[in-house]
């Protein structure tokens, strides 16, 4: 309940920061009045004089060559006044670089946090639950309670077995689906990711193999049960060979990106589900 109530707070604070972010961004639109009330201020700094506060002068950029009527600090020279803009412009394009990149970080923040919820909805044992602790006590999100106590081992992926007699591993929390796809998975294996919905990640152990239809389908049902879209009608999941699955620098447990997939469209099955699962 605790981590519950953490995670909600985690992605309201979260969403509430993005949204202030994305109002900045655009008022930030306004970046190109501001380099034309310069540009203008400039084109006619021989009929402006200290002391003005406004100039109306002609638009040459456009062909009708409207009236702009610019307001002016009767503090500063023209020439004070146009830079005065050209300042809140530049302004405005670094604010836009910064924002954008702080809006991309609170997205990824808000689809990490997202999968951890999954994870523990889905969690079916005290050790799924401590191992997400310690996960999120590393990405700073609980502080360390002191303990030097060491925390108990990991379980192994969950296995299955399909009518094929291939291995399916998945991953329990973000922090193994790393392990399993980035360190334990051969290039050859088969990798399988809910498309767009938080889930575990899933590897076919194909020991070079090219597995049957009905694997890789079976493989995608059980990814697609271990994901937020278990309770769906239909749950596209993407799958390609684990080669070309890639850690982008600096990412959040269990992100990864990747290339060369193909997508399967299946029902998550719970019946099937537990009579592919070994352990």
């Amino acid at each position: 309940n605790d981590l519950f109530k953490l995670l909600v707070n985690l992605t309201e604070r979260t969403s509430r920061r993005i949204a202030a972010q994305k109002t900045e961004l655009a008022a930030c639109a306004e970046k190109d009045k501001f380099k034309l009330r310069g540009d203008l201020i400039s084109a006619n700094i021989y009929r402006i004089k200290k002391g003005d506060a406004m100039a109306e002068v002609e638009n040459f950029y456009d062909e009708t060559y409207p009236a702009v009527k610019i307001e002016l600090d009767v503090r500063k020279t023209p020439s004070q006044n146009a830079q005065y803009y050209y300042n809140e412009y530049k302004k405005c394009v670094t604010a836009e670089e910064k924002l954008a990149a702080q809006i991309k970080k609170g997205e990824e923040e808000l689809a990490y946090l997202d999968s951890v919820f999954d994870v523990l909805t889905r969690a079916d044992s005290e050790n799924d639950i401590i191992q997400l602790r310690l996960e999120l006590r590393e990405q700073g999100y609980i502080r360390s309670n002191g303990s030097k106590a060491k925390p108990p081992k990991a379980l192994p992926p969950m296995e299955y077995k399909t009518d094929d007699g291939y291995t399916v591993l998945v991953g329990r929390n973000n922090c193994q689906n790393d392990q399993l796809t980035l360190k334990f998975a051969e290039k050859s294996d088969i990798w399988l990711h809910t498309q767009t919905i938080t889930g575990s990640h899933v590897i076919i152990v194909t020991d070079g193999e090219i597995p049957p239809d009905r694997t890789i389908e079976q493989a995608a049902v059980v990814a697609a049960y271990n994901s937020k879209g278990r309770n769906s009608d239909l749950v596209p999941v993407d799958y390609c060979f684990a080669k070309f699955v890639k850690k982008p620098s600096g990412a959040k447990p269990g992100k990864v990106i990747f290339t060369n997939y193909k997508t399967a469209f299946v029902k998550p099955d719970e019946e099937l589900e537990k009579r592919l699962r070994i352990n």
